[in-house]
């Protein structure tokens, strides 16, 4: 039997399929994956030194940040810069996007990464996955100057890669670039990345839905009907209620076994809670490649106008059909 590709050999190989072939994202693609390794090394020392728990300090969108979430965005952001290949980042954890100084000639660089450096940081402290999800477009400025806001509000069709690092039991890159879902898996006695999940699909069927139950009374009508729909006694149903609280985790589980994920607008946040640049345009790019579907329940998630870089949307996504029922319930109501 053949040795699987890793990481690197991968992305070298189809690197002609990708129509800004000059290597650059070849080297961005090996940056993520130098600083998902070091977040990696950290998040498996939790419980042994000092990174559990509260940072005492609060997030642009008022959140509290947990320690983790400060380490990821930090190194993050330094293996980004310092080689030397992206001209912005727009982060989660970070006020406003950041232009790369052009110390470097950093203006020359043609692309821009939005990113959620840790999500799902809570569930650190109780051993469960979490994860980093990452966003990759090229600017839409005139290279040799500074980015400009205009760069990072694109919408998520104009991304041109975008994936997701889980940390859990084993440690996965999935990421596309408009061409499939791949997956690879760290191992950890090498450091190296194997693809492990080729051409990665949601199943025909789905039998999953996950979706925080506790915030129901809060759910618009349609929600309400469609989880009631789920719970119903039918030939295919009821469906299996899985929840994590981790966007990355709760994904990965449904495209590997076929289910649906609900995050949408409450009383209390009417406009959702998931940001549209850094979660939920990156999971649609990668549900849609996977033969899934995503919207805010009228309009397709990557169809959308970002005004705003940390702007929420609501957000629904999996399976094409399980996809389609939802958005069904929720026109009812308009």
């Amino acid at each position: 039997m053949s040795r699987p590709s890793t990481l690197g050999e991968f992305i070298i190989e189809k690197q002609s399929e990708f129509q800004y072939a000059e290597g650059e994202l070849s080297r961005l693609f090996n940056s993520i994956r130098l600083a998902a390794k070091v977040v990696n090394h950290e998040v498996n020392k939790a419980g042994l030194v000092d990174i559990l728990g509260n940072a005492n300090t609060e997030n642009i969108q008022g959140e509290d940040q947990q320690k983790l979430d400060i380490y990821a965005n930090e190194k993050f952001i330094q293996t980004l810069i310092n080689r030397n290949i992206v001209c912005g980042i727009a982060s989660e954890e970070e006020d406003d996007f950041i232009a790369v100084n052009s110390q470097n000639n950093a203006h020359s660089n043609k692309y821009v990464v939005l990113m959620d450096p840790l999500d799902g940081s809570s569930n650190i402290d109780v051993n469960s996955s979490v994860g980093t999800i990452f966003s990759i477009y090229r600017r839409v400025t005139p290279v040799g100057g500074p980015v400009t806001i205009d760069d990072f509000l694109q919408k998520g069709r104009q991304q041109v890669a975008a994936g997701y690092v889980i940390y859990g039991t084993s440690t996965m890159i999935v990421y596309t670039t408009g061409k499939g879902v791949n997956g690879f898996t760290l191992n950890p006695a090498i450091g190296t990345f194997y693809l492990s999940h080729p051409q990665m699909k949601f199943p025909e069927k789905g039998g999953i839905y996950s979706v925080n139950e506790g915030n129901y009374i809060h759910f618009p009508q349609g929600v309400k009907d469609y989880i009631k729909y789920c719970q119903k006694e039918e030939e295919d149903r009821p469906y299996t209620s899985r929840y994590i609280g981790s966007l990355v985790s709760d994904f990965h589980r449904n495209l590997i076994k076929g289910g649906i994920y609900l995050y949408p607008s409450t009383s209390k946040n009417p406009k959702g809670k998931l940001r549209l640049l850094y979660e939920c345009n990156p999971i649609a790019f990668l549900a849609e490649q996977a033969g899934g579907k995503s919207s805010d329940g009228f309009t397709d998630t990557l169809d959308i106008q970002p005004t705003s870089l940390h702007e929420r949307v609501p957000f629904y996504c999996g399976n094409t059909g399980m996809m389609q029922t939802l958005e069904g319930f929720l026109q009812r109501y308009g």
